[in-house]
């Protein structure tokens, strides 16, 4: 039975399968270093769970259609969310090594990344390490905003959360290769990167100096990711020949947003 203030309001429930994703990629992590994860799942070995495991994810998905079925209102945010596994912190080539090795890569393979290796990049891009973020902000305000369009949408990376969010249900690869002119390296990748910021943050301190200061520091995100695909064995490359109002339109940006790189990225060809 529901109390008189419970029938005057819709009920809320958070659909399970954020919760389910989040359980299931940290027992993962939890066995392998990141190298020989990504190794075993690229020969092909099963990625096994104790039926338990299967069990608590059949009865999330089973609670969830049946709060559905009464009636009830379930949130559809939490189904266009993605908890990225932890980021490794330590270990990989040294930082020497990744300086020799990398060149812009304009040509990939069509497989997609998996969460980890984009979880990855974009912890090097703006994620959280020390209370502050992996790339430097004047004034630590942080005005960057990055996006990843695949082939399931656009997405906005939380770094708080070191999660991502769906913006856009469509894939938007296609139309935003249009806003870079028919780059090939563009088209032909299986994730594009988009660097923005929003320089109203910055400027609230800087005045002026605000779209200065942001776009050196999408230079210094970019930078960071450039180098982290090198150590992943991955390419990628910066692109900042693009018409802004396409461009902008093409991912879902909000007016006061402002586009700086796009950043195909994959496996080289």
């Amino acid at each position: 039975m529901l109390s008189a203030s419970q029938k005057q309001r819709p009920l809320r429930c958070s659909y399970a399968g954020a919760i389910v994703t989040h359980q299931t990629q940290s027992y993962r992590r939890s066995a392998q270093p990141m190298r020989t994860r990504r190794a075993a799942r690229l020969d092909g070995a099963s990625d096994a769970r104790p039926w338990g495991m299967h069990a608590f994810t059949a009865a999330m998905l089973i609670l969830g259609t049946l709060v559905g079925g009464c009636g009830l209102e379930v949130s559809a945010r939490t189904i266009d969310r993605r908890v990225l596994p932890p980021p490794e912190r330590d270990g990989g080539p040294s930082l020497t090594h990744v300086l020799a090795t990398r060149h812009s890569v304009r040509t990939f393979r069509s497989e997609a990344l998996d969460d980890e290796a984009l979880g990855q990049l974009l912890w090097a891009a703006q994620g959280i390490n020390d209370g502050h973020r992996t790339a430097p902000s004047a004034g630590a305000l942080y005005p960057l905003k990055i996006y990843v369009a695949d082939s399931q949408g656009v997405w906005r990376y939380v770094p708080d959360d070191h999660a991502l969010v769906r913006e856009r249900t469509d894939d938007r690869r296609a139309a935003i290769t249009r806003a870079c002119f028919g780059q090939d390296a563009v088209s032909g990748a299986p994730v594009l990167l988009v660097v923005t910021a929003e320089i109203a943050i910055t400027a609230r301190k800087y005045g002026p100096r605000a779209e200065r200061y942001a776009a050196l520091e999408a230079g210094h995100a970019t930078q960071n990711v450039l180098l982290t695909a090198t150590a992943l064995g991955l390419g990628a490359v910066p692109i900042g020949a693009f018409d802004d109002a396409t461009l902008s339109k093409a991912v879902g940006l909000a007016a006061h947003v402002t586009p700086f790189y796009v950043v195909p990225v994959g496996t080289p060809r």
